[in-house]
């Protein structure tokens, strides 16, 4: 039964508990970018199960990881451990405790949190881990070994991946993912915050749908300030997280900075070539930092759709991180009514409808199911054409090519009432869709699809272009 108390992981709960009872040793991993909700997670959900919970400490030396194992250990345990020398011994110890704990019809639960930054240099924890599950936890049917951590690349390399003694062992995997807008508004109303869906849309564009940020929310207020008073204000949660989310990832942090501030200045993304242009860094450092970002959730790669160079685009994607660097940094200084003043400025009308559109292409499941078209198979990217001496360049942000033998070029406005098309956005359309069906030569028919917050006015232009349109109630289906 889904605990009341986690709003939103039905999917993760439900795979959980057929871990517990799958008869078989099980080693599951978890990731997902840092203030996902892992540890809560496990946490809640296997609090009954859990007969060892151990997190890493950032930055601790072996002696300190090797201390704390001790002082949990001893905390379960009716026999007294001495503080173990090596990896090697604490697990040694580990098996004994666990071989004395009766079996039961559930698993008993080692929880390890925050795993890479127990793995210290020198510290041979890995071997010491293979040697754990190889030796004795995979003789255990009722034991389940969870191993988490923010640091995603990590747990891909070193665990899922892993070419060692540790390969093919991780038996089940959960990559927890933010919340979507419906699991947001489900999240809200659980601590009786009654909002509108567009003032959840702001709040969901300035930090995403990261359970740690929504849970500073308080009821009572708007939209306007609540972010003022968790970004802006110096008490503020997120006035500081910038640094502190990037620096507790990485080792090499300012590199993966350097790349998403770079990416910042180009909403529209930016090829491996212009990164390495734009960074300075070398291609290996930039193919791994990018890597790990993507990983880790910040940024995504989208492939150009009908582009015969296929030149993947770069596009940074954590709401947060664009909200602050775009918003909260410049303006740290401002204090309270901040953003008051700020959510008036044209510059936040621009900002908004990009962010609105990342929103929509994280959304990519419910825009398929308001379109009707959840069982068809679908492409989804981006379209740019530099132009030539018959047409004019144009970049579409949104395109959804559908095996259906359709396309739908997607326009996203993000509006604060009902959206109408001007005669000069009009022409922009026509011409943006006549070019497209003209330099691609595609086969496939063409729709227009139109993103709003609020339905659109139809007026003549809107019905002379429009095939479909999805307001922003529809992002809040659920998948």
């Amino acid at each position: 039964m889904i605990d009341k108390k986690l709003i939103g992981r039905e999917v993760e709960i439900a795979k959980i508990d057929r871990i517990l009872v799958s008869g078989r040793p099980e080693f599951l991993a978890v990731y997902g970018r840092r203030r996902v909700g892992k540890t809560f997670l496990i946490r809640q959900h296997l609090k009954s199960n859990l007969v060892f919970d151990l997190t890493g400490l950032k930055d601790g030396t072996i002696e300190q990881q090797l201390l704390n194992f001790s002082q949990e250990l001893n905390k379960r345990s009716r026999k007294k451990f001495q503080v173990p020398k090596n990896w090697s011994e604490a697990f040694y110890f580990l098996n004994l405790f666990l071989e004395k704990i009766p079996v039961k019809k559930q698993k008993m639960v080692v929880f390890i949190d925050e795993m890479p930054w127990i793995d210290t240099p020198k510290s041979s924890f890995i071997s010491a881990l293979e040697y754990l599950w190889n030796q004795n936890l995979s003789n255990m049917n009722h034991v389940l070994l969870v191993a988490c951590g923010s640091a995603s690349s990590w747990i891909k390399q070193k665990l899922i991946n892993a070419r060692g003694g540790l390969y093919g062992r991780v038996t089940q995997r959960i990559q927890l993912m933010p919340f979507n807008l419906y699991e947001t508004e489900l999240y809200l109303k659980s601590m009786k915050i009654n909002l509108s869906h567009y003032q959840i849309l702001e709040i969901y564009m300035a930090m995403g749908g990261i359970p740690f940020y929504l849970k500073e929310l308080q009821k009572g207020k708007s939209a306007t300030q609540l972010i003022d008073e968790i970004c802006f204000s110096p008490q503020g949660l997120l006035r500081n997280e910038y640094l502190h989310l990037y620096h507790s990832l990485f080792k090499n942090a300012d590199n993966h900075i350097n790349v998403i501030e770079s990416l910042a200045t180009k909403p529209r993304g930016m090829t491996r070539n212009e990164l390495l242009l734009r960074t300075k860094l070398s291609q290996a450092t930039l193919n791994r930092t990018l890597e790990e970002l993507e990983e880790c959730d910040f940024i995504s790669n989208y492939r150009p759709l009908i582009n015969k160079k296929k030149l993947a685009i770069y596009k940074l994607t954590d709401l947060y991180t664009l909200f602050y660097l775009k918003f909260i940094k410049p303006n740290k200084q401002e204090g309270k009514g901040t953003w008051e003043q700020l959510s008036k400025k044209s510059t936040y009308v621009a900002w908004s409808g990009y962010a609105f559109e990342n929103i929509c292409m994280l959304h990519l499941t419910q825009v398929k199911k308001a379109l009707g078209i959840s069982g068809v198979y679908c492409s989804t990217g981006s379209w740019v054409f530099k132009g030539d001496e018959d047409y004019a360049g144009t970049q579409i942000d949104m395109i959804i090519d559908r095996a259906d033998f359709i396309i739908n070029l997607c326009e996203a406005k993000f509006t604060k009432g009902n959206y109408a098309i001007t005669k000069s956005y009009a022409v922009q359309l026509q011409q943006k869709k006549w070019t497209f069906m003209e330099a691609t030569k595609s086969k496939k028919a063409t729709f227009t699809t139109l993103l709003t917050t609020f339905p659109a006015i139809k007026n003549s232009h809107y019905l002379g272009l429009i095939d479909s349109e999805i307001t922003m109630d529809k992002l809040f289906l659920p998948e």
